[in-house]
């Protein structure tokens, strides 16, 4: 893609801090560094988003994960845990539309980071569940 400033770090048009790489997968520092070691990790081929990977891109990319992960964690033995985040689209704070994980290291609950996820179990009862359940279940076996 022309104009992605993740396709434009593959090519070596913009300097990145480079962690790993192979003929599939660019991992970089992120510049933000949310936390110390905060690292992205991208598909060469450019995929705007998780609704454009094909299996063999996806299990290509997230095989790769884990070992950027223990890398990560050797290299930081002060880390206690890590966050794996991926953003699709607008809504869901995507802002590279470049298919993008971030791995977070975690090294104590005061780190600048935080997922919370919002309980509203009480708002659906058992057979509500059961149908959305089965709502994706027919897709996914159409797909």
């Amino acid at each position: 893609m022309d104009n992605c400033i993740f396709c434009k770090i593959v090519n070596q048009e913009i300097p990145s801090y480079k962690v790993y790489e192979d003929e599939v997968v660019y991992a970089f520092l992120d510049l933000t560094q949310t936390t110390k070691g905060h690292t992205l990790v991208i598909p060469k081929k450019h995929v705007t988003d998780i609704f454009e990977y094909d299996e063999v891109t996806a299990s290509q990319l997230f095989a790769r994960v884990p070992k950027i992960a223990r890398a990560m964690e050797k290299a930081f033995p002060e880390m206690e845990g890590l966050n794996l985040v991926n953003n699709n689209k607008e809504l869901a704070y995507q802002s590279v539309f470049h298919s993008h994980l971030h791995l977070l290291p975690r090294y104590s609950k005061k780190d600048d980071f935080s997922i919370r996820f919002a309980d509203n179990s009480s708002q659906y009862s058992s057979d509500e569940m059961a149908a959305l359940a089965e709502q994706i279940s027919e897709q996914v076996s159409q797909s």
